[in-house]
C-alpha cells in the first residue's frame, strides 16, 4: 500500500523543516529534532524518508528501521545487500533488549594456511575472497518477522522503488569513478556502477554523475523474487511470520543462493551452498554496564561494542566534568581509557559461537577495571601497554597468558609486502581503512519499540555476485592469521570476524533513555564514548552531542588493511586551543589538527519528563532524521 496524498504531504512538510538553515537562536548546524509519535534517523535522507514512509503506513520502529535498512542498502551508503547488520532492539512488552546477531560466516576453505600460501598477510580488502556469507538480507527478514507488523513488501517498497532508479548522491557518484579501477576487475560490477564506461576512451568518466537516475534492475528482481515468495507463502495460507521466513529460506537455500555461489566462485570465491544454508541469524542477550545509574547496552565481542562499556567503567570514579570538557586532562584521560580498552579489544575479541571462549565477565568486571585504571599515568601517553589478564575476575586462568606477555601493541608488517598476495590486500591507506563502510540507524515509535542498528559490509568498490545485484561483504579483512595477534579472531570457515559495528542503546530505570549510533570503522566507539559523556556529563542536548568536537586515537590496531598502529597519534579540531595542544605534545603525543574529527552519530534521547523524544543526527556528512 502507498501512502496517500496527505501523507506525503505530511513527509514533505517535515523534510522541509528538518533541513532549513540554522537561526541565530539555535547553537548547531542542524536543528534539534521533535517528535511525539515517533523517530527515523539514518544516514541519507532519502533513506530517512523509508522510514517515515513506513511510520505513515501504521510501521512500528521495527518496520521503520528496516525499511531504511533496505533503503540505505539499497543506496550503497555505505553498504550493500550482501553486507552485515548488527542490532539492539527494545522490547517494551517485555522491558528486555535483544542482541540481533546478523554477521556473516568465514566460508568453506578460508583457513590461514590458504592465505598464507597465496603471500597475504591478513585475507584481502576487496573482492570474492573478502567475502564472508551475506548476513543483512537474513538480519532484516529475522527482525521483521519476530518484532515488525508489516509484511515483507510494505517494508521492502521504498528500496524497490530506489533499485528501478534514483537519483544518486554526487559524494556516492564521485565515489564510484576513484573506485573504477578496482570495479572493473569484475564484469558485473562494471555494468552496474560503470554505464558511461568506454574501452576506447579511458579518460572518459564512467560512473554515473551526481543527480544521475541509477537503475539497479538486477537488484530489483532479486528484491521482486523474495517479494513473490512471501504473497505466494500467505496466498497458501501460512502467517506473516511463516511468509517473511519463506523469502528468507529463498535466499539462502534457493535460487537466490544458488546464483550468488555460483558467481563468488567463478571468480575465486570459496562460498558454497552449505555455507549459506548453515548460516544463521542470532537473537541474543547483549552485554551491558551500568554508568552512574544509567545501564548502557553493547553487542559482545563479535563486535567492538564492549570496548566502550570497559572505557566507561575505567572512567566512572573520575572527576570528568570537574576536568573540563576538552581540556588537557579531560582528552589525555579519555585517550588512556581508550588505549586499555582497545589493547583488550585487540587481544581478546572474537566470535563467541566458535571456540575458545572469550573472557567477556571478566572484560566487563568492575573490579578489573578498577586494577586496570592503575595503569593510567597522569601526565604522559602510554604506548608500550599490552592487554590485561581478565581471567582471575571471572575465576579462570588465562590460557593464552605466553601470548598476552609477548603481545605487540604494533603488529608487525608482513615479510609478503611487494608480492601480488599483499598487494591485492592492502588497496587502502591507513586512514581510509580506518573509517571503512557503515551507515547507522535509530528509531524508536510511541508504543516504546527502539531501535538502533549499524549495517555494513559490500560498500562500493564490492563485486557484485552475478545477476544477483548483491554486492559481497568485504568483512574477511578483520580477521587475523596470526594467533600471536589475537588467538580469539583466527579466521577458519564458520567463524563470524571480529567486527567494528557497534549499536548503542542505554536505559535508565528501566526504560529507554538513548539509541544512538555512528559509521567510522574503528572510530565508533571512540565516537559513542564520547557523546555520551557530552550528554551525561556535560548536560548537552542530543544534536549539540552529536556536533561536538571529538578527538580521535590511531593507537589501536586498525580492523582493516595492514592492521596497522600509530601510538600517540591524535586529531583534535583548530576549536582545541594551542596551550591545550601544546600540553598534549609534551605528554608525548603526536597532535593533528583537522577541521573535522569524523564523527556522524545517528541518535534519539527520550525525554521522560515530556514524553517525547528528541533526534539527532552528525553534521559531517548527509545523516538526517525525520520525526513527527
Amino acid at each position: 500500500m502507498k501512502p496517500g496524498p496527505a501523507s506525503r504531504a505530511v513527509i514533505a512538510a517535515m523534510v522541509f523543516l528538518i533541513a532549513a538553515p540554522a537561526t541565530h537562536a539555535q547553537s548547531t548546524s542542524k536543528p534539534v529534532l521533535h517528535g511525539k509519535h515517533w523517530m527515523a534517523v539514518t544516514g541519507k535522507p532519502l533513506g530517512a524518508t523509508a522510514g517515515a514512509m513506513t511510520f505513515t503506513r501504521g510501521g512500528n520502529a521495527v518496520d521503520a528501521a528496516c525499511a531504511m535498512l533496505a533503503a540505505t542498502a539499497t543506496m550503497w551508503d555505505v553498504l550493500s545487500w550482501g553486507g552485515e547488520t548488527q542490532a539492539l532492539i527494545y522490547n517494551p512488552n517485555t522491558g528486555k533488549v535483544i542482541g540481533v546477531n546478523a554477521l556473516g560466516v568465514a566460508p568453506s576453505g578460508a583457513t590461514p594456511e590458504y592465505f598464507t600460501d597465496q603471500g597475504m598477510v591478513y585475507p584481502p580488502e576487496y573482492g570474492p575472497l573478502a567475502a564472508v556469507t551475506p548476513g543483512t538480507p537474513g538480519g532484516l527478514m529475522t527482525m521483521l518477522a519476530e518484532y515488525g507488523t508489516l509484511s515483507l513488501a510494505e517494508v521492502l517498497q521504498p528500496a524497490m522503488e530506489l533499485a528501478a532508479g534514483y537519483p544518486i548522491e554526487t559524494s556516492n557518484a564521485d565515489n564510484i569513478e576513484r573506485r573504477r579501477e578496482i570495479l572493473e576487475r569484475w564484469p558485473s560490477s562494471t555494468e552496474l556502477f560503470l554505464p558511461h564506461r568506454d574501452p576506447d576512451n579511458p579518460d572518459q568518466r564512467a560512473a554515473p554523475a551526481g543527480g544521475e537516475i541509477f537503475r539497479q534492475q538486477d537488484l530489483l528482481a532479486t528484491l521482486q523474487k523474495l517479494v513473490d515468495t512471501e504473497a505466494e507463502a500467505l496466498a497458501e495460507g501460512r502467517d506473516r511470520k511463516a511468509a517473511i521466513y519463506a523469502a528468507y529460506d529463498r535466499f539462502y537455500r534457493g535460487d537466490i543462493a544458488q546464483a550468488i555461489v555460483t558467481a563468488s566462485r567463478e571468480h575465486g570465491g570459496l562460498m558454497t551452498m552449505e555455507d549459506l544454508d548453515q548460516w544463521q541469524v542470532y537473537l541474543e542477550e547483549p552485554v551491558t554496564t551500568n554508568y552512574k545509574g544509567i545501564d548502557v547496552y553493547k553487542l559482545t565481542t563479535w563486535v567492538q561494542g564492549p570496548v566502550m562499556l570497559q572505557a566507561l567503567n575505567l572512567l566512572e570514579p573520575l572527576d570528568l566534568k570537574g576536568m573540563g570538557y576538552n581540556s588537557a586532562r579531560y582528552i589525555h584521560t579519555l585517550y588512556q581509557a581508550m588505549n586499555l580498552s582497545f589493547a583488550d579489544r585487540d587481544f581478546y575479541y572474537g566470535d563467541p559461537y566458535v571456540p575458545p571462549e572469550e573472557p567477556i565477565a571478566g572484560l566487563l568486571s568492575k573490579d578489573y577495571a578498577a586494577e586496570r585504571r592503575k595503569l593510567m599515568p597522569a601526565d604522559h601517553n602510554l604506548t608500550d601497554l599490552t592487554p590485561g589478564d581478565p581471567y582471575p575476575y571471572q575465576g579462570g586462568k588465562n590460557p593464552f597468558e605466553d601470548l598476552r606477555q609477548a603481545w605487540n601493541p604494533i603488529p608487525p608488517r608482513a615479510e609478503a609486502e611487494g608480492t601480488d598476495g599483499f598487494q591485492q590486500a592492502m588497496q587502502m591507506s591507513h586512514d581510509e581503512g580506518f573509517y571503512a563502510g557503515t551507515t547507522s540507524i535509530q528509531a524508536a515509535d510511541a508504543e516504546g519499540w527502539v531501535v538502533s542498528i549499524t549495517p555494513s559490509g559490500g560498500w562500493i568498490p564490492a563485486f557484485v555476485a552475478g545477476n544477483t545485484g548483491i554486492g559481497l561483504s568485504q568483512r574477511m579483512q578483520s580477521f587475523v592469521l596470526d594467533k600471536r595477534l589475537n588467538p580469539f579472531n583466527v579466521v577458519q570457515p564458520g567463524q563470524r570476524p571480529r567486527a567494528t559495528l557497534t549499536p548503542s542503546l542505554a536505559l535508565k530505570d528501566g526504560k529507554p533513555l538513548m539509541a544512538f549510533s555512528v559509521q567510522g570503522g574503528d572510530s565508533q566507539d571512540q565516537n559513542l564514548l564520547q557523546f555520551f559523556l557530552n550528554m551525561v556529563e556535560f548536560d548537552m542536548n542530543v544534536q549539540q552531542a552529536a556536533e561536538a568536537p571529538n578527538i580521535t586515537s590511531y593507537q589501536m590496531q586498525s580492523s582493516f588493511g595492514a592492521h596497522d598502529a600509530q601510538p600517540g597519534r591524535i586529531e583534535v579540531m583548530p576549536v582545541v586551543p594551542p596551550y591545550t595542544r601544546e600540553a598534549l605534545g609534551k605528554m608525548g603525543y603526536d597532535v593533528e589538527v583537522v577541521e573535522r574529527t569524523y564523527s556522524p552519530i545517528t541518535a534519539i534521547w527520550f525525554d521522560a519528563d515530556h514524553g517525547t523524544m528528541w533526534g539527532g543526527a552528525g553534521n559531517t556528512g548527509e545523516d538526517y532524521g525525520i520525526g513527527w
